[in-house]
Parts: C-alpha cells; structure tokens; sequence
C-alpha cells in the first residue's frame, strides 16, 4: 500500500479534524476550530458550516485552508499517524446533492440541515503532508491521492448499500468482530467506497478497509469474496 492510499484511509478512518482558516478579522491570522468532515469519494472534503460560523466567515474572505486528524488511539501522540490536509474551501449551493450521503455518517446533523442557515463546504486538497509514525514523513503526490473511480463509486454507492445491508448482515458482523473485535446484532453499511467500508450500530462507527484499492465499486456487493486489510 502506498503513502498515498495510506494518507486517504487515515483520513477516511476519523469524523473530526481541527481546521484552520485565515482569519479576516485578524488580518490573516490562523483561526483553529474543530469540525466534522466527511471524505468524499473523490478525496476532498466535505464540511457542514453555518453562515455564522467564524470559519465560514474566513472562508468567504479566503478560501485557503488546512485541516489535520490523527489517531488518537494511544496517548504518545507523537508516535501516531496523522494527515494535514491543505486545500481551498468552497461553499456550495445545492444541499439536496449532498444531503443523504453526509447524513449517513452523521445523523445527528439531521437538525442543522432543517435550518436554512447551514451548507455544505468542499475542501478540494492541493497538497497533503502524511506521517505514518516514526521515520516516516512525506508528502504525498495528489496525483497519487487522486481516486481516478471516484465518479463510479458516487454513483452506485446509494443503491449498492441497501442491498449489502438487506443480504450480508452475517458477513458484516462476521467483519466487525475479525477487524475491530466488536460484536453487535445490528450493523449497517453507511459507506462504500475504494478504500473500503464504513459500518455503524447505534451511535458508534467503524471503517473496514480492503486489502487492496477496489476498481469496481459491483464488488462490494458480495463483502466475503474481498480481502481487507487488519488494522
């Protein structure tokens, strides 16, 4: 698996980061705040913002951003992966598109997306900065990060999860316990994209990643016939 792939899964495996934006009432100044984003399949990011937000304020005024996650599975930060990603922030019109695919991942935004001061914010990558642990520090080549299937997985994915969930509930329990030691009597697919697989019961969440970079997003529809990658 390359730096690249790495990088992209990293990102995909974590719901928040710590966005950074130039401030315009500090004249530029780095302004930090904490915010959900979702992974599109195309490896930007998407971002549910209020108009007043001061973020979304920044981002008006200067589209340039940057925004880290990290594991934060053990307490020596310094020896864990972590990704920055910079990029430039759009705001976009249409909240129907997008809607759907980010509920799936958070639910709980239900209740900003009934208010007409919310939208959606695309953060397209331009450089990605990668460390994977000790000693391995990179910046990653986007057109090595890029997902050349990215149209197809958009695509399919909205029909292609309710037939996983309907027939391969087994084989996704099956999944969670071999990769992540979980048991649950629920699980429902809420992603499916070329890294891999996102899961949810209840209110937790988890990713099960292929062993190799999926081309045919048809795949996914029989979950045992694939090899997945053991955290």
């Amino acid at each position: 698996m390359n730096n690249a792939t790495e990088a992209r899964r990293l990102l995909r495996a974590h719901r928040y980061g710590a966005l950074s934006t130039l401030s315009k009432k500090l004249d530029g100044a780095p302004f930090g705040s904490i915010t959900p984003y979702l992974v599109d399949h195309d490896g930007s990011l998407l971002l549910l913002v209020s108009g007043l937000a001061e973020h979304t304020k920044n981002i008006r005024h200067d589209p340039r951003v940057s925004l880290i996650t990290h594991n934060q599975q053990d307490p020596n930060i310094q020896m864990q992966g972590r990704v920055t990603l910079i990029g430039n922030a759009h705001l976009l019109e249409d909240r129907d598109t997008y809607s759907n695919h980010y509920l799936r991942h958070f639910p709980e935004a239900e209740i900003n997306l009934s208010l007409p001061d919310f939208r959606f914010c695309r953060i397209t990558p331009v450089a990605i900065r990668y460390i994977g642990g000790v000693g391995r520090i990179h910046w990653i080549r986007m057109e090595d990060y890029a997902v050349p299937q990215a149209a197809a997985f958009a695509e399919h994915e909205a029909a292609l999860l309710p037939q996983i969930n309907a027939q391969q509930q087994d084989t996704l329990h099956h999944l969670l316990k071999q990769n992540h030691n979980v048991s649950v009597t629920d699980a429902q697919a809420i992603a499916l994209d070329c890294d891999g697989l996102g899961v949810r019961s209840g209110e937790q969440a988890w990713r099960l990643d292929f062993a190799d970079v999926l081309a045919d997003p048809a795949k996914g529809r029989q979950l045992s016939a694939l090899h997945y990658h053991l955290p």
